[in-house]
């Protein structure tokens, strides 16, 4: 991050405030907040991918850069990696829009890879269709 004006990678799928019912003793936002935020961006990003249904088996690589706070907004971008025949691979970033005096600042809080899989109405896995 020695980027001075990074920015989010991918679509923006997600994007939620942090609430005080989500926070630890220490104040910040939980980390299963955040994952769960992710989990549904991901899921949606994959969802369109697949035509269909989908379901998380994989969590790979999750980093936490920085913490979330209480009234932060929540962004959460994606971007598919790779599609298997079952599989998908979907990156994502969550940034937190952080208000500062008269400027809002934007910092990249935790990214990380899940993979889907494509499943039928019985829960079984399908196909991803080829576009």
């Amino acid at each position: 991050m020695s980027d001075d004006n990074p920015q989010p990678r991918g679509e923006l799928q997600v994007r939620t405030a942090a609430m005080p019912a989500d926070t630890n003793p220490n104040g910040d936002i939980f980390g299963g907040w955040v994952l769960s935020q992710m989990d549904i961006a991901g899921g949606m990003a994959a969802y369109l991918v697949a035509h269909g249904r989908v379901t998380t088996v994989a969590v790979d690589a999750m980093k936490f850069h920085r913490p979330v706070k209480v009234g932060n907004i929540l962004c959460v971008y994606t971007e598919v990696d790779g599609i298997g025949n079952t599989s998908i691979t979907v990156r994502l970033q969550a940034w937190a829009q952080r208000a500062h005096q008269a400027r809002r600042i934007r910092e990249l809080v935790t990214e990380g890879t899940f993979t889907f899989v494509a499943i039928d109405g019985d829960g079984c896995p399908r196909q991803v269709p080829r576009a």
